[in-house]
């Protein structure tokens, strides 16, 4: 039976980790978050526990803003805004109340953690960017009752696209219509198409593949025989978002070869670990 000593089962430990075959404690933060604004809003910060490694004493929480704010202190811009989970759970989320304009930015999950493995050490996740958006505005223009205009204000213009829907259609915008204006750090998201008969008319605001928010808007019907033909005027069909992105086979080669590496590692690990061994025997004995 092969009994490793302290020195030797550091040795292993470093082989591990640096084959990323030790499941490593980590914070796992979402890369995007929305609010719309005067809401309540979550932040999430989840502590994704391992098997290899284990939690020695609780751990300590900070919550910091990109201008280097403690979101956790009693005083400044977050004072009576900030109510915390359940401190005794792995989960670290906060809730940040009645949220402003001022809000938007990135945030950041830090942890001041001690487990068997490293020791203490200060743990923290990847930023989350708060972007607020107020209230849709899904009207006719003021000018001519024959457009029809769709209209959001945010923090932060980050891959958000508008697109107005009917019948299952993307109607296209008009010449004057699409466009992105930003007034004092305020970015207005705008889209404006013609009236294609009466219905049902809605505005979608989405983030890639996620809805953030709808307005709806009802035409009343005109004259017999022109909604049919009107509809499919500057008409789209709403494409899946899963026809968008190929299956990821590298990806999926790239996981089959982690056990593989696993192995070979391991083997490496313990043939140095041995050879090591045999060394210190073989000048005992001489």
């Amino acid at each position: 039976m092969l009994v490793l000593t302290r020195r030797g089962r550091m040795f292993l430990q470093l082989c591990f980790m640096i084959s990323g075959a030790v499941a490593l404690i980590t914070v796992q933060q979402p890369p995007v978050v929305t609010a719309p604004l005067g809401h309540d809003i979550l932040l999430p910060c989840e502590i994704q526990d391992s098997q290899d490694e284990e939690i020695q004493t609780n751990p300590v929480l900070y919550w910091v803003d990109e201008g280097k704010h403690h979101l956790l202190n009693s005083d400044g811009k977050y004072a009576g805004r900030i109510e915390r989970t359940n401190q005794t759970s792995s989960n670290k989320s906060i809730v940040l109340k009645n949220v402003q304009w001022s809000d938007g930015g990135t945030y950041e999950c830090k942890l001041s953690i001690r487990t068997n493995l490293r020791g203490s050490f200060r743990l923290k996740g990847n930023n989350t960017m708060l972007i607020i958006y107020d209230t849709m505005n899904f009207n006719l223009t003021n000018h001519n009752d024959t457009l029809l205009r769709c209209e959001v204000n945010m923090s932060k213009d980050f891959d958000f696209a508008l697109s107005v829907i009917k019948d299952g259609c993307v109607l296209q915008g008009s010449d004057s219509a699409a466009g992105r204006v930003m007034n004092r750090g305020i970015v207005t998201l705008s889209q404006t198409v013609s009236l294609r008969g009466g219905g049902k008319y809605e505005c979608q605001l989405q983030l890639r593949d996620d809805l953030i928010t709808t307005s709806s808007f009802y035409s009343k019907p005109t004259a017999a025989g022109e909604d049919g033909k009107n509809a499919t005027a500057a008409c789209s069909p709403v494409i899946s978002n899963l026809e968008q992105y190929p299956e990821p086979w590298f990806l999926y080669v790239s996981l089959l070869l982690v056990p593989i590496l696993f192995l070979l590692t391991l083997t490496t690990c313990m043939l140095m670990r041995r050879g090591f061994l045999a060394e210190r025997f073989n000048k005992t004995i001489f």
